[in-house]
């Protein structure tokens, strides 16, 4: 009997598990036993026939042109080559005198007719796959388009099934999350959350702790923050799935991953590290210890600023926050005045900026269009802008979610001043973690001249500072038009400070 090799083939290992080995299996035994051939090796194949080079199918054909089997049995040409550099190589095979059945193919392919048909089928075969592979992109386009992300959900996100949205992962959402909330503080390096976000439990799909570079793919990925963005071709596609992080909180991430943010590795976890400068040449105060007491030291030459220690700092910081203890008195007339402000506003129904804003970049993105359309721009630059207008357009929606979820009311602004009114007492009982967080967030600008220490407070707290200063004084200040301008100013500043991202970070410490 013809000692022959026997190789079917599925598409993926998913199919592999079913039915359609099996079926191949058995019709080539079938053929095998009618024609008198023995079958000496099986050769197995799970991969797409779309490309050319499958190791198993090449380790094959090697062995056969080495005379280990004088004959290939196949269940059907389609399950040989689905593309013209394969079905060569088989060809060369009859071509080198070696025998190539099919077993559900009644052809002769050592004859110039039988040759002829397989070559036909083998050209249907190709043109099928490339049809297929045409329609399964135009589908996977369709879906990004309607804002669906069509592949396999990323780690804190879950499949819900084909033509669904990816919803966050009940147990690995917050720890993603986390993850970004770490990375973004300065304090973790991608090697520390290695081991950090091991300890918290976060887990891949596979069930395994994170690699560093697993860990620098997710928070390179804006999907998080709702935008999808193929990796392959670097189109970006507005998602429709809900954000775990903001847009804010990714680009801030991704400056700290470009070195725009300062130093992320230390070796000792001071209080005050990072967080001032020498006000006389600008070097970094760096912190040593020495005989049981921190001092922050200016190591330029010649510099007049030496040390300060740290308790100095302390100080000095608790004297900055301490401005932001607002009265009773001034809360209450603040929430008054902005009770009435707003009662105002709703009766007038005055339109607010999102949709011009928002109206904005999709102008924006339709001349985008257009230009590229018209050789104006090339690809990579139409590309690279269109993921800069979409990351601004998923930051204008969530600024304006956030601003309808907390419309400022009365109460919430009371409830605001109160938290901030609470900030200096705060500050007493934090730890050295919570203390970082909260100097960072509420001042700006630390210097330490000589011996003296300047402190100033953030931008959006010294709009509260101010706007609460204003709004509590004198009634009779809103009475000529000038005072009621002046009073409306300071009203949409509040407003602008409530709904800063800092305000948000700042006060979700606050309020735990």
């Amino acid at each position: 009997m013809k000692r022959c090799f026997a190789y079917v083939r599925v598409s993926t290992a998913k199919q592999g598990e079913g039915v359609s080995l099996e079926a191949q299996q058995d019709a080539i035994a079938a053929y095998a036993a009618c024609n008198e051939l023995s079958i000496i090796q099986w050769f197995e194949e799970k991969e797409t026939a779309a490309k050319s080079g499958r190791p198993i199918f090449n380790a094959m054909l090697k062995q056969l042109k080495a005379g280990k089997a004088s004959g290939l049995i196949i269940h059907k040409i389609d399950r040989s080559a689905r593309n013209f550099a394969d079905w060569a190589k088989v060809g060369d095979l009859a071509d080198a005198g070696i025998d190539v059945h099919f077993a559900t193919e009644s052809l002769d392919f050592r004859s110039r007719g039988g040759r002829l048909s397989a070559d036909i089928q083998a050209v249907i075969a190709a043109d099928y796959v490339r049809n297929l592979r045409d329609e399964t992109i135009k589908g996977i386009n369709g879906r990004l388009k309607q804002g669906l992300y069509p592949f396999n959900a990323p780690v804190g996100y879950l499949d819900n099934g084909k033509g669904k949205l990816k919803t966050p992962d009940p147990e690995r959402a917050p720890l993603v999350k986390e993850m970004f909330d770490l990375y973004a503080s300065g304090q973790y390096s991608l090697e520390s959350l290695v081991a950090e976000m091991e300890r918290r439990g976060l887990r891949n799909r596979n069930n395994r702790p994170l690699s560093r570079a697993g860990i620098g793919t997710i928070l390179s990925n804006p999907f998080y923050c709702g935008i999808i963005k193929i990796k392959t071709t670097g189109d970006t596609y507005k998602g429709r799935h809900q954000p775990l992080i903001s847009v804010t909180t990714f680009e801030h991430v991704q400056a700290i991953k470009a070195g725009k943010s300062g130093k992320k590795v230390t070796r000792h976890n001071y209080v005050f590290r990072g967080l001032f400068r020498c006000g006389l040449c600008n070097a970094a105060m760096t912190p040593e210890r020495q005989k049981g007491h921190v001092y922050y030291r200016c190591h330029t030459s010649n510099c007049p600023t030496k040390t300060v220690r740290e308790e100095a700092l302390d100080n000095a910081l608790l004297f900055a926050l301490k401005r932001c203890e607002f009265s009773k008195r001034q809360i209450d007339t603040v929430e008054r005045r902005f009770r009435a402000w707003l009662d105002k506003e709703t009766a007038s129904e005055k339109p607010h900026t999102w949709t011009l804003q928002l109206a904005k970049i999709e102008t924006r993105l339709s001349s985008l269009d257009d230009k590229l359309i018209d050789n104006v721009i090339d690809e990579e630059l139409y590309k690279s802008k269109r993921e800069r207008y979409l990351l601004e357009k998923t930051a204008i929606e969530e600024a304006e979610k956030k601003s309808k979820e907390r419309a400022p009311k009365p109460r919430y602004i009371r409830r605001f001043l109160e938290l901030i009114k609470s900030l200096y007492r705060s500050y007493i009982i934090a730890n050295d973690d919570e203390k970082r967080e909260i100097v960072d967030l509420a001042t700006s600008n630390r210097q330490v001249s000589l011996k003296n220490i300047a402190i100033e407070l953030r931008d959006w707290l010294m709009t509260v500072d101010q706007a609460v200063t204003v709004l509590a004084g004198p009634p009779d200040c809103t009475t000529s038009r000038s005072g009621q301008d002046m009073h409306d100013k300071h009203i949409d500043q509040l407003i602008e400070a409530v709904n800063s991202a800092e305000a948000a970070d700042l006060l979700s410490r606050l309020d735990t």
